[in-house]
């Protein structure tokens, strides 16, 4: 669900899963009794498809099922064009190329065409010559939908010819006389023709060059230069937006605004469950550990619940931008530290499964302070006071998924062991068995781990290390244990 776009043209990393149909030539493909669609008309069946057999319309994407989703739904359905505002790390970029998904899985193309043409629907002066000479024999290739989807970050050195194209002087070098169409070297956007194509952060684009976009909206020709060039391009455009941007640094001309169908605002995870869902699905726990002698490393429920939660207070905090927002990478980078804090431990200890615990989690705070921009920094002081601020909202987060996993659990047995001066020391290279072995018989450690969502066939040594640090550290958030901490030693009891 990341923002980041790329410059030029990308592909779905979802490689094409079969063959591509037989045809191969124009009379191969006439036989067949294939037609020409519109791009539009294609999402629009494919969507309404998926709708009918209850299908997910756009997988993957989390937390925008009952407000975003069906927006970007009715957008599709009534053949928009569409922008999508919101603030940084809400998924924007990762929602527009889902949207790949809804193009028929193959398509035909002319061999060799620059601009995607439909053999049977050419549109350059190139694809109608090919037709003419070669005629039933034009060879005819198939394109994956993977493969017609175009994305360009806006930047302010963008230009037209980048864009929309340019007169190529090769060409021109090469004989050809400057009235001829076949001068021209496309930019992005006519190459991405029968396809999707994206403009991210659209108000970085110069004014002058969003000027550009207006005729591929509304009339869907471009101009180039001197020529008027008439393609009638076949291409959903999507771009997305901060709404700060509007007057931070730049803006979406008023023409291009009005030319897009459909204005789609999107928002961070609502619900808790959402949050967390979002963070079990992108962070990249899962190849942490490498292929090496270390397993897979485990994030425990509980603590993938103190990340979702530390990252909604931060984004609540008076003392954090509301107008930057809190990016949802900020969740995803921090649950990544944590479990490399826990392959860290395993790979120093020995131990044969890393699980992370609660002494990682302050690895988070420095490995993401610059993800957020506090209202009032400026100097080392403020820093300072930046880091003070995560640190408790860290503490916070901590102590509302304690209160909601372990509240009305009887653990005066673990208190009790505490009451002649005793004191258990833990630490981010301290192994599970040196943790569990300091304390002995731990009582009702079985619903402790029930509360925490571990099943019973699963429990392991890491785990309940995992576990009983954390009502050590609930303990003494609820003040009903004392805590000494040193670097990254830390010391619980007297």
């Amino acid at each position: 669900m990341t923002d980041a776009a790329l410059t030029g043209t990308s592909q779905s990393p979802t490689p094409p899963a079969a063959q591509a149909p037989a045809p191969t030539t124009l009379g191969e493909l006439r036989v067949s009794g294939a037609t020409p669609r519109p791009v539009k008309a294609e999402i629009r069946q494919n969507l309404l498809a998926r709708l009918a057999a209850g299908e997910p319309t756009l997988p993957g994407i989390v937390g925008f099922e009952d407000t975003v989703v069906p927006e970007v739904e009715r957008a599709l359905i009534a053949g928009h064009d569409l922008v999508l505002l919101g603030e940084r790390g809400q998924g924007k970029t990762r929602l527009i190329r889902t949207l790949v998904g809804l193009l028929d899985e193959w398509t035909p193309v002319l061999v060799g065409s620059e601009l995607n043409e439909h053999p049977l629907q050419p549109i350059s002066v190139w694809g109608h010559r090919q037709v003419a000479e070669h005629g039933d024999a034009t060879p005819v290739g198939w394109l994956h939908r993977s493969e017609r989807f175009g994305e360009k970050l806006a930047t302010p050195d963008t230009s037209v010819g980048d864009l929309i194209g340019d007169v190529d002087p090769i060409k021109v070098a090469e004989g050809r006389t400057l009235g001829d169409p076949e001068t021209v070297h496309y930019g992005l956007v006519p190459r991405t023709n029968r396809g999707i194509f994206s403009v991210n952060e659209l108000p970085d684009l110069a004014e002058r060059i969003q000027v550009a976009l207006l005729n591929v909206l509304e009339e869907r020709d471009i101009q180039i230069r001197g020529y008027r060039v008439r393609l009638p391009l076949d291409l959903l455009l999507v771009a997305s937006a901060n709404p700060e941007d509007y007057t931070n640094r730049g803006r979406i001309i008023t023409p291009l605004k009005d030319r897009f169908g459909a204005e789609v605002r999107t928002h961070y995870p609502i619900e808790l469950a959402d949050e967390v869902r979002l963070l079990e699905q992108e962070a990249q726990t899962t190849w942490l550990g490498g292929s090496g002698e270390f397993a897979t490393p485990l994030v425990p429920q509980h603590l993938v619940e103190i990340v979702a939660r530390f990252t909604r207070l931060v984004r609540e905090s008076s003392h954090v931008d509301q107008r930057s927002g809190v990016s949802a990478r900020f969740a995803i980078a921090g649950l990544e530290t944590v479990a490399a804090s826990a392959v860290r431990r395993a790979a120093v200890a020995g131990e044969s499964r890393p699980v992370a615990r609660v002494v990682d989690l302050p690895s988070i705070v420095p490995a993401s302070r610059g993800k957020v921009e506090f209202a009032d920094a400026g100097n080392d002081a403020d820093d300072d006071r930046s880091l003070e601020v995560l640190e408790h909202l860290l503490r916070q987060a901590t102590a509302q998924t304690f209160r909601a996993r372990c509240g009305g659990l009887d653990l005066t047995g673990l208190q009790e062991h505490f009451t002649g001066g005793d004191t258990v020391e833990s630490g981010d290279l301290v192994p599970a068995a040196v943790l569990l072995g300091q304390l002995g018989t731990i009582p009702h450690l079985a619903q402790l781990l029930g509360r925490l969502g571990v099943p019973e066939g699963e429990q392991s040594a890491e785990q309940a290390a995992a576990a009983v640090e954390f009502a050590l550290e609930g303990l003494w958030l609820t003040r009903r244990l004392a805590k000494d901490t040193d670097g990254s030693r830390t010391v619980y009891g007297a």
